[in-house]
């Protein structure tokens, strides 16, 4: 059985209605929490692999260091690969993988796809 992981902020209402949502699954997962615990870019690229979206897409562009660093500028992937790394707000929230497959679960049923 593949291992489930979900990308968890605590503070974002989205990522605790992720969470509570898997755990009405049933499910055995590990919650990993981003912010405190950022992601390499290798684990990084691996995910977006398994989203199947380029970086810009998991893009908060709401957030402040959006708007006051990349708002505007035409980023390569790479160099989102790097924003990401360095301001891991800026994740889109919260992420679920299971195996090679994973959602951005916003809503959290867009899970049920791994299931």
């Amino acid at each position: 059985m593949a291992e489930i992981i979900i990308y968890h902020n605590p503070r974002c209402r989205k990522s605790r209605a992720g969470l509570a949502y898997l755990q009405e699954k049933g499910e055995d997962f590990t919650i990993r929490q981003y912010l405190k615990e950022p992601f390499t870019k290798e684990e990084l690229r691996e995910v977006l692999k398994k989203l199947d979206v380029p970086a810009s897409e998991m893009i908060r562009t709401q957030e402040a260091e959006y708007k006051s660093l990349y708002k505007g500028k035409k980023l390569t992937e790479e160099e989102w690969i790097q924003a990401l790394t360095e301001h891991p707000k800026l994740f889109k929230r919260p992420v679920v993988v299971k195996g090679d497959k994973a959602v951005w679960a916003d809503p959290p049923e867009k899970m049920d796809v791994l299931f």
